[in-house]
């Protein structure tokens, strides 16, 4: 199997004191980041995941690729087909983790092509490096799906969040995702920022650079494969808690190459 392993360039927080603000954008060909902060771009060796022995899991770096063919012929017409495939990733999600239940609350379409962003009305990549969830605004994102009384019960035992994540279109050669092996992470290196959207405020965590960081990605997803990314774990006994990750432009994607097309679902996992 060839080495797909890059140099590139991955945006990271400069911390300045002030308090981040990202400005969530619409769907839309014109869809481009918005945030209230200074970043630096910074040289990394992203390496080929696809070469990791034993394979990266949840638990050990926040991550892990899983075989997985869905029977979705057309996710730009997820109303017709949502129940559908939320069953899919359900039963992936709790084989992959052993938890007692699931449930899918949020799909984002993204592409780095205006025209495709335009047709669809999806998102553009998340170019800077971030977590989607602090611990308050993962709790709070329990909550907002939970009754009070299911909520406070399910508090109560070990929850987690992951982000299912895979190419709707051809392989990913333009614009795929890296993520940073969680054991590399430091506490520190995190900075709580608000998360701005059309119907709500949250927040999410932006990332100062740090040496330590070891990146990975998978080269080329296909459609079948799903990408697993644990954006929060309430357990603190040593396993990964949250895999920080982002696109990267491609240094080996040719000219030409086709337009990432991708959907991201996330998944409130129980354990109790």
């Amino acid at each position: 199997m060839p080495n797909f392993a890059v140099l590139a360039h991955l945006r990271y927080l400069v911390p300045t004191g002030e308090r981040p603000v990202y400005f969530a954008s619409r769907g839309g060909a014109d869809a481009a980041l918005k945030i209230g902060a200074e970043f630096e771009d910074r040289e990394v060796m992203i390496q080929d995941a696809r070469h990791l022995q034993p394979p990266a899991s949840l638990d050990r770096q926040g991550f892990a690729l899983l075989p997985h063919v869905t029977q979705i012929e057309d996710f730009y017409d997820l109303p017709r087909v949502q129940g559908v495939y939320e069953a899919e990733i359900t039963g992936l999600v709790l084989a992959a983790t052993g938890a007692s239940s699931a449930l899918v609350f949020d799909h984002t379409l993204r592409s780095d092509s205006r025209d495709v962003r335009g047709a669809h009305a999806s998102r553009e990549p998340a170019s800077v490096i971030h977590n989607d969830y602090t611990d308050a605004s993962a709790e709070k994102r329990l909550r907002d799906f939970l009754t009070a009384a299911e909520a406070e019960e399910r508090l109560r035992y070990r929850f987690a969040i992951v982000n299912v994540w895979r190419s709707i279109a051809g392989p990913v050669l333009n614009s795929p995702l890296a993520c940073c092996d969680a054991a590399t992470l430091d506490p520190a290196d995190l900075v709580a920022s608000e998360r701005r959207g059309e119907d709500r405020v949250g927040e999410l965590e932006l990332v100062s650079w740090n040496p330590s960081h070891r990146w990975y990605y998978y080269p080329e997803m296909n459609r079948n494969e799903a990408l697993l990314i644990k954006t929060f774990d309430s357990v603190r006994d040593g396993r990964a808690r949250r895999s920080i990750h982002t696109a990267f432009a491609n240094p080996l994607a040719l000219d030409g190459s086709p337009a990432r097309e991708s959907m991201e679902s996330r998944v409130l996992v129980f354990f109790g």
